[in-house]
This record gives structure tokens, C-alpha cells and sequence, in this order.
């Protein structure tokens, strides 16, 4: 497909890109004034130092990645019938897990697409291209998938820091069908959430905490709950569905909490819902002093630790958010703690946590550690950078 090639730097090991680590970063290669002027998007063979072929790549030179590994067939042409054989694979194992088509059909590197999200919502797929290969290709990639699912709209969500750090625009768009004028009803563990597909957070939806919701959901029969940084109802929608008997919701985002309380509707359950709008911390400060107290408390915050230099203020965030969740828990009470940080590994997290609950005089038991649900498998290589940890404490 290319006859120009990435070489690798004398003494960097040739066998983990060879075993799949699919990421080549800058300092990884011999750069020259050929390699920072290949066009972002392009196609390479990547060798070792001594110029032996490992495999094709995509290259960014202006990206701390600079090179994706695509495929170790070297004569591989990256094309229509390339990226529908991906699509085709990875819908088949989602198929084969979930009945209804809701889910995340592609995870990047995981599904052999480097970087681009799909996340399905029935006839309606939102993607992220979040490599340059694939922004540049999104167009065969949105038809791609309209023809291997058989759905009518394609949308192209371009938020997010991954872009960002690529060097792409944050420019969305919809390639086919109309865009939907209202959310999506989502139907999860017995819940009915709202996915605003075109101005919400991401693709609309968060599918990755499916299986830790259906676990807290297991415990939440006639329990008070508070589900802080609740975003569409996550985890409260589905302790409601499970038979709690009231879900305190609070988020900062109004527009978020009005898609909780038209999913509660939509379930018949608008009774069991209370909506709080502010700053997380702080309503639980209030709350705490005020008395109240919750059988269950989820804490489910965006991502503290978004780079190297903050993950100490992340790791004291989580701490906090830990003591404060701590706070309006009652005894013999449920704690719920998550983290998206992948720099916050799951050892400094539950440190974190356990750090929280005993600086509010706490004690209590570790009854389980979740991590992303199976429509977000990992890389085999990419283990470590797993992103995603729920932590439930008997407190």
C-alpha cells in the first residue's frame, strides 16, 4: 500500500510492536525531515532499525503517537472492504452479547480500528474519529457502517480531548439521514435512559458502566439512594427499575437532569425522583450537614487526572469526593466510587478511596471492583491503560 517506511531507533525492542503494542510514539522513531512531513492520515511499513519489516501503520508527526498499527499483512490495502471486515466482527460479537442494539460496536484499538469510537443507538450510530486516519476517511467509514448494520443515520461527534490532542477540528456533522430533534429512549437493565445524540456529553450515552450499574441496581430494593455526578441517570435509572424507593439525583448540568426526569417518566416512576443542580461536592457538603443520610451513594465524576502533571490533584479529588460520599452514607450503608482516569491506576484509586472513608472515621468492607462492561473490550496489549474502576464499599 506504501512504500515509504517508519524505522524504528537503534535500541528501541522491536518484539512488543511485533507481539501488537499498537502504539509508536515519537521518540520511538528516527525522525528526518521526510518523516515530519509525511501527511497526517498516511499510511507507512513500519521497520526496526535494521530496516526489517514489522507491519503497516497510520502516522500523525504531529502527535506524541506518531504511528497506529493497522494491520500485520503488509500488502493490506486500508479501503471500504478493509474497515467493513472490522465492522463486520466486532457487530458480531456485540450481537451475540446483547439483544437489543444498544451498545458500543467499535473500541478502537480493541476492535482493530485505531481510535475511532462507534457507539449504536438501534437505527441511529454515532461515530468518533479520534485518529487522523480515520477523520480522513469518515465518510467511507459512516457509509460502511450504514450498509453493515442496516441503520438509517449516521452522526459524526467531534468532541472531546482526544481530537484535540490529535490536531483535529471539533466540527460535527451528519453524514446521513436527520439528525434526531429529540433524545433516544435507551433500554438498559430495566432502566430507560435518554441519549441526546447530538448535544450531549460524547456520543449521548455512556454505555460503559452497564455492568456495575446492574450490580449496584442488585442491592437497591426499597433503598434511598444518592447518585452524585448522575449525568442521564446512569446508575439512579437503574436502582429505580430495580425497586428503590426514592433516587436523590445530582449533576451540574440542568440539561442532564431534565433527560433524567423524562426517563423516569418514560418508566412511570417520576414519584421516585428528586433532581438537584450544583456543584457535586458542595451538595454533598450541604447535605451532610443538613443530616441526610442514604442507604446507597454512587460517586461517578468525569475524569479527575486528564494528564501526568495532574494526577496528584486528581488522586486528592478522589480522596475527597471519597470522605464526602462517606459522609452521607448510613451505617451498614452502600459507598460506590468510580474513576475514568486511565492515569490513575486502579492501585492509587482505591488508595485514594480507602484514604476519603477513613478521614471520615469510616470503616467497612470492599464488596466489589468493577471495571468496563463487555461492549468495551481491551487491547491485550493496552491492559495496563485500562481507564475505568467502580469500587463498592459496605461501609
Amino acid at each position: 500500500m506504501t512504500k515509504f517506511a517508519v524505522r524504528l531507533r537503534a535500541g528501541i525492542e522491536a518484539k512488543k510492536f511485533r507481539y501488537g503494542y499498537p502504539w509508536i510514539y515519537s521518540n520511538d522513531i528516527i525522525s528526518d525531515r521526510r518523516t515530519k512531513s509525511l501527511t497526517p492520515g498516511s499510511f507507512a511499513t513500519l521497520v526496526d532499525y535494521d530496516k526489517n519489516p514489522i507491519c503497516l501503520v497510520t502516522v500523525n508527526p504531529n502527535s506524541k503517537i506518531f504511528a497506529r498499527i493497522m494491520d500485520f499483512n503488509l500488502g493490506a490495502t486500508i479501503d471500504r472492504n478493509w474497515i467493513k471486515d472490522r465492522l463486520i466482527k466486532a457487530l458480531t460479537v456485540r450481537e451475540e452479547i446483547f439483544i437489543d442494539p444498544f451498545y458500543r460496536m467499535i473500541n478502537a484499538e480493541a476492535d482493530g480500528l485505531p481510535g475511532l469510537i462507534v457507539d449504536r443507538f438501534d437505527k441511529v450510530i454515532v461515530i468518533q474519529p479520534n485518529a487522523f486516519w480515520a477523520d480522513n476517511m469518515c465518510k467511507v467509514i459512516a457509509s460502511s457502517i450504514k450498509e453493515v448494520c442496516k441503520i438509517d443515520v449516521v452522526i459524526k461527534n467531534s468532541s472531546g480531548r482526544s481530537r484535540k490532542l490529535e490536531g483535529l477540528d471539533d466540527k460535527n456533522a451528519v453524514f446521513f439521514g436527520d439528525g434526531p430533534e429529540l433524545p433516544i429512549s435507551v433500554p438498559m437493565n430495566g432502566a430507560i435512559y435518554k441519549a441526546d445524540v447530538l448535544g450531549g456529553q460524547k456520543t449521548g450515552l455512556f454505555y460503559d458502566q452497564r455492568q456495575n450499574q446492574k450490580f449496584v441496581a442488585s442491592l437497591a430494593s426499597g433503598k434511598v439512594v444518592l447518585d452524585v455526578f448522575c449525568h442521564v441517570g446512569g446508575f439512579g435509572l437503574a436502582a429505580i427499575a430495580a425497586g428503590a424507593s426514592k433516587v436523590s439525583f445530582v449533576d451540574s448540568s440542568a440539561n442532564a437532569l431534565e433527560l433524567v426526569k423524562i426517563g423516569a417518566a418514560e418508566m412511570k416512576k417520576s414519584s421516585n425522583v428528586n433532581t438537584i443542580q450544583g456543584d457535586a461536592f458542595e451538595v454533598m457538603k450541604e447535605l451532610a450537614g443538613s443530616g441526610h443520610l442514604y442507604d446507597i451513594v454512587i460517586c461517578d465524576p468525569p475524569a479527575f487526572v486528564t494528564s501526568r502533571n495532574s494526577l496528584q490533584s486528581g488522586l486528592r479529588a478522589y480522596e475527597k469526593m471519597a470522605k464526602l460520599g462517606a459522609s452521607v452514607t448510613r451505617e451498614n450503608g452502600t459507598l460506590v466510587l468510580c474513576s475514568c482516569s486511565q492515569l490513575a491506576d486502579l492501585t492509587k484509586f482505591r488508595n485514594a478511596c480507602l484514604r476519603g472513608i477513613g478521614r471520615e472515621g469510616r470503616r467497612g468492607q470492599l464488596i466489589h471492583t468493577g471495571f468496563a462492561a463487555a461492549d468495551h473490550p481491551m487491547h491485550l496489549q493496552l491492559l495496563d491503560n485500562s481507564y475505568l474502576k467502580s469500587l463498592v464499599f459496605r461501609l
